[in-house]
């Protein structure tokens, strides 16, 4: 029998100060959350309380506190610098943080585990739009292969602890993200709030070029982090893998991955404009030809998750919007305790 969220179910979510993890967090503990699961509890341990590396406090913190679902928001992120840069630190903490988890979940009787993991798991040069059968097919794009071999590695276990054990994992593939309590840092953060960072700083500070990395001319599909939370719920209600109208692959196999996004995508030239004109930066935007690409494009088929009931709220203006009101209000935050 099928069983999603619960009356009094315990929640742990991990990672919930990051990006993610608070967006899944406000939506979980809003009114109209609670008005329909009143008895279920949230629990958002700080890092001195559970850190996630440590297998015995993962295991202690379990017993102890017996979550009913976990969705595993933690992870160590970063753009392409900061992968180039730190490739065991992006392999081996995610390693440690996913392995830890899943395999503490299914032993101390977790109900639901919901992994997420990242469009960059999939290959280079996939076939466009990227299909979850795509995974694994080819080779991966070099700048942030640490990462996603940790994420493979992290759907993969949530697999075999299916297939061995009947442990209900599932696993979701967000597009890239952005939002409220995004990482700013123009060194190790993702485009989109790098792109934010830079075009404020020159604003306010009346400088009169900007100087992006690349061509600009990849494309690139954003989603909104408020989006995913609620696929997020959704998922852990609607979508049972084993059922037997449960998304399948092309050759009639149930997916226990699933990809997340929306229907457009942007080339980064024209993001850029867009967050220029947006935050009123009137100066010229020089792209730095001998800083990397990336992939050059990356469009996820979101075709299964979306017909199953699903959709983003949110357009990438309106998000974009939101989330430079968001920076501000971060920025004006910072100012005023310092």
């Amino acid at each position: 029998m099928k069983k999603g969220i619960q009356e009094r179910d315990r929640i742990l979510i991990t990672g919930a100060n990051g990006m993610v993890g608070s967006a899944i967090s406000r939506l979980f503990e809003n009114n109209k959350f609670k008005d329909n699961y009143p008895k279920v509890t949230i629990l958002k341990p700080s890092r001195k309380e559970l850190d996630l590396s440590d297998a015995n406090m993962v295991l202690n913190w379990f017993a102890n506190n017996k979550p009913d679902i976990v969705v595993n928001a933690a992870a160590k992120v970063g753009g392409i610098l900061a992968n180039s840069e730190s490739p065991s630190d992006f392999l081996l903490d995610n390693l440690k943080i996913q392995n830890n988890l899943i395999e503490t979940s299914y032993k101390l009787g977790v109900r639901r585990f919901l992994f997420l993991g990242s469009s960059c798991i999939y290959p280079k040069f996939s076939k466009q739009p990227i299909k979850e059968e795509y995974l694994l097919s080819n080779s991966l794009e070099e700048t942030n292969q640490w990462y996603a071999l940790a994420k493979i590695a992290g759907i993969k276990l949530c697999d075999a602890f299916r297939y061995q054990y009947g442990f209900d994992a599932i696993s979701l593939m967000p597009t890239n993200l952005y939002g409220q309590n995004d990482n700013y840092n123009p060194n190790n953060s993702h485009v989109l709030p790098a792109l934010i960072s830079k075009f404020y700083y020159a604003k306010t500070n009346s400088i009169k070029e900007v100087t992006c990395w690349g061509t600009g001319k990849p494309l690139r599909e954003f989603l909104y982090v408020d989006d995913l939370a609620k696929a997020v719920i959704f998922a852990l209600d609607n979508w049972f893998p084993e059922e037997n109208d449960a998304p399948k692959d092309s050759k009639g196999n149930k997916l226990t991955w699933l990809n997340v996004g929306t229907k457009d995508e942007i080339k980064i030239k024209n993001l850029a404009e867009i967050i220029a004109k947006k935050l009123d930066y009137k100066g010229r935007i020089i792209w730095d030809i001998n800083k990397p690409d990336g992939t050059p494009r990356k469009k996820l088929d979101s075709t299964k998750f979306l017909n199953l009931g699903w959709s983003p709220k949110y357009d990438l203006e309106k998000g974009i919007e939101r989330t430079i009101s968001c920076f501000k209000e971060e920025l004006k935050n910072k100012s005023l305790r310092t």
